[in-house]
């Protein structure tokens, strides 16, 4: 063989060994870029493949390894998604699923709900949720009659139901409530306990209702006089005019109690359109007109003497009931609901 024969050969071994080379170089880099996964192929019929592939999305790799969906199965996680963190994917069917479920729950009694709930793929959702609960008040009634004669019944106190706040940790699946835990319970508002006294019924006769009248009006002249002095402009008003007295059943209300938001413009404003004092503003029933002024002495030693003038109205206030406006929800409800005496001055 000739000389330069032999170095044509050489030449194209090493031409060959270096395109051999490259394609290995390229095939390794490709396989650095490209992630290998292992994925767990579980069948509708329980059969299990552990396949090698590159692919992300669920239907490239079981394209890729030849596995058909049937129209009655399903896929978890959905076909048109990426594989999930286990790298499992499972082709069931509902009554699969359900055999599945009952054969875990069988073979072992330490099964919790949270790892049926994660080998079926469900979404566990956990929350704090607050209730609130109303606390029932109580009837206390005594007895102070004499046990002669007719009796009657007379609400000393009006009973108010109290309101507790409870906190639970619930935990959802796939929006369905699978478990609750009481974490704490708080008192939010203690109930007003009804006080009832069982009394005598009084017979009164005319000489004494006489001499009743007389005593009322002279209260009333000897308030309307003494809180006049002061400066009082409502009794300077009702001052040498003569009273009606009535009995009515009083309650109490405030501002934030009549239904309006505190940014609202008729916040805290009476149906006069005046704007709502404590210890002097009055809701009564339409009997009663815009103006009346009333003298009640149970509430003598607050800030107005215990005279008040009819400004407002109310959708249960009738005419034997008068509301008291106050300054706050807890003295309205300190206060409760009785029966107290009325000097009526009507305009």
């Amino acid at each position: 063989m000739k000389k330069d024969d032999k170095a044509s050969i050489s030449l194209k071994k090493v031409i060959s060994v270096s395109i051999m080379l490259l394609l290995f170089m390229s095939i390794s880099v490709m396989a650095v870029n490209s992630k290998v996964n292992t994925v767990k192929i579980i069948l509708s019929n329980g059969y299990e493949m552990d396949v090698l592939t590159t692919k992300e999305k669920v239907s490239d790799i079981l394209s890729e390894n030849h596995v058909i969906v049937l129209p009655e199965e399903s896929v978890i996680p959905d076909i048109n998604s990426s594989i999930s963190d286990n790298k499992t994917i499972r082709i069931t069917t509902e009554s699969n699923l359900a055999t599945k479920t009952t054969e875990v729950v069988e073979e072992s009694s330490d099964v919790t709900v949270e790892s049926l709930l994660e080998e079926n793929y469900n979404n566990v959702v956990e929350k704090l949720v607050v209730e609130q609960n109303v606390i029932p008040f109580e009837t206390e009634t005594k007895d102070v009659s004499t046990g002669k004669g007719s009796k009657k019944e007379v609400v000393k106190q009006k009973g108010v139901d109290g309101l507790s706040e409870t906190t639970y940790k619930v935990k959802y699946q796939n929006d369905v409530e699978i478990e609750k835990t009481e974490v704490s319970t708080k008192v939010i508002q203690e109930p007003v306990k009804k006080i009832v006294e069982i009394k005598d019924v009084e017979v009164v006769s005319r000489a004494t209702v006489n001499r009743a009248d007389a005593n009322q009006a002279a209260v009333a002249a000897t308030a309307a006089q003494t809180a006049s002095n002061s400066g009082n402009s409502l009794a300077a008003k009702a001052q040498g005019r003569t009273p009606s007295v009535v009995t009515l059943n009083a309650s109490a209300y405030t501002a934030s109690t009549c239904g309006k938001s505190p940014s609202s413009s008729g916040y805290g404003v009476t149906s006069s359109g005046a704007r709502a004092t404590a210890w002097c503003t009055l809701a009564a029933g339409k009997g009663y007109p815009i103006g009346t002024i009333m003298y009640i002495p149970y509430f003598a030693n607050k800030p107005n003497g215990g005279w008040f003038v009819v400004q407002d109205r109310g959708g249960a206030i009738s005419n034997n009931k008068v509301d008291i406006y106050m300054n706050t929800y807890n003295e309205c409800i300190s206060f409760g609901r009785r029966n107290l005496e009325c000097y009526v001055y009507l305009p």
